[in-house]
């Protein structure tokens, strides 16, 4: 066995370390507030509901009245709950957030006001 197989085999035996929780993490969850990984967990959630809610909305407006705007308005609003999901994963939950809440209203809005 040569001298890098060797260092193979202790690479694979040494055990994995947890992740380390900083005192932050603790103080935040005393508090009730959420964990950085909870909030992102949580937009994650909430676009992919907000997803599938949109393709069956899609879905319902498209066999009652089929129109370009239709398409347009709800494909849009998959698309911004799709940028959300990346960007919760990325760490920036508060602009996802923020994201989420204005284009679902803005999409819902506009299907109101737009489309007969």
């Amino acid at each position: 066995m040569s001298t890098s197989d060797q260092d193979q085999d202790q690479a694979v035996e040494e055990p994995i370390a947890a992740p380390a929780v900083t005192p932050e993490d603790t103080a935040e969850a005393e508090d009730g507030r959420l964990t950085p990984r909870q909030a992102r967990h949580l937009r994650i959630v909430l676009s992919s509901v907000g997803m599938a809610a949109m393709a069956v909305v899609l879905g319902l407006r498209i066999a009652s009245r089929s129109s370009v705007l239709v398409v347009g308005v709800y494909g849009l609003a998959l698309i911004l709950c799709g940028i959300v999901i990346e960007l919760s994963r990325n760490g920036r939950t508060r602009l996802g957030s923020w994201l989420l809440g204005v284009g679902l209203v803005a999409a819902i809005g506009s299907d109101w006001l737009l489309i007969p």
